[in-house]
């Protein structure tokens, strides 16, 4: 039953690849062996988002998440599609203000906001309306970070849109602590249209699967989010962001 539980993980995630273009080929020991590889980084993380995919430049992906019991990772659910930044993963530290990118590394989960005034979750959130915003004006005072009401700021992201987007949207500590003048800001993980339109530079799943990792996700653990190509994933540690 376990081999065989095992093989079906591997055929999912090879079939992943093309029901998905352009996604990722991998199976359960190297996703594994790419979360090992981070152990350092994710010593106090008992629950992980992995963002993976095969080329830099791709601004599609796979979501894996995985938990730490007993100091093992396992797989929650099965691999969920992904959409990340039109121009696919920044190269390790090389994420800037406007690129286009997601940035690669490892990320504690923070803040969640949502549309909603009830969400099926045991995090806590904070419903947004139409004064809440996140500044991405590189030039003011309040770059990168969350406020509600009036601004001085020239460029700022509303964080209740007309559209689905923002209908969940949990910040991915990013350039948070400190914050870099032009290092990139407003870096989300949210909810994905039915096209998974390419992000930004966030990183966006379909609705269904967010009320998963949602009610999934726990206050009292440690949360992060470990993304990038494949390739840079399994080099030397990412010290960023955790």
């Amino acid at each position: 039953m376990y081999i065989m539980k095992n093989l079906f993980l591997v055929i999912t995630l090879l079939f992943f690849q093309y029901s998905f273009s352009q996604t990722v080929e991998i199976n359960k020991k190297e996703l594994l062996n790419i979360v090992k590889n981070h152990k350092q980084d994710l010593d106090t993380v008992q629950q992980l988002l992995l963002v993976i995919n095969d080329s830099d430049a791709s601004n599609k992906a796979f979501l894996v998440a995985l938990e730490k019991r007993n100091k093992k990772w396992k797989i929650k659910f099965q691999p969920m599609m992904a959409s990340i930044g039109r121009n696919g993963f920044a190269l390790p530290g090389e994420k800037v203000e406007g690129d286009g990118k997601s940035p690669t590394g490892v990320f504690a989960l923070g803040q969640l906001f949502s549309y909603e005034n009830k969400v099926n979750t045991s995090l806590p959130f904070i419903q947004t309306a139409g004064d809440d915003k996140w500044i991405d004006d590189t030039n003011h005072v309040d770059y990168n970070k969350y406020i509600k009401g009036n601004t001085t700021a020239t460029s700022f992201e509303h964080l209740h849109l007309s559209d689905i987007y923002y209908k969940y949207c949990m910040v991915i500590e990013y350039n948070t602590n400190p914050v870099i003048k032009g290092k990139g800001s407003a870096i989300f993980f949210h909810v994905a249209d039915a096209n998974y339109k390419p992000t930004a530079g966030c990183v966006a799943i379909k609705e269904t699967d967010m009320n998963k990792i949602l009610s999934w996700l726990k206050p009292n653990f440690g949360k992060a989010i470990l993304m990038g190509n494949k390739n840079n994933l399994k080099a030397a540690h990412l010290h960023d962001g955790i």
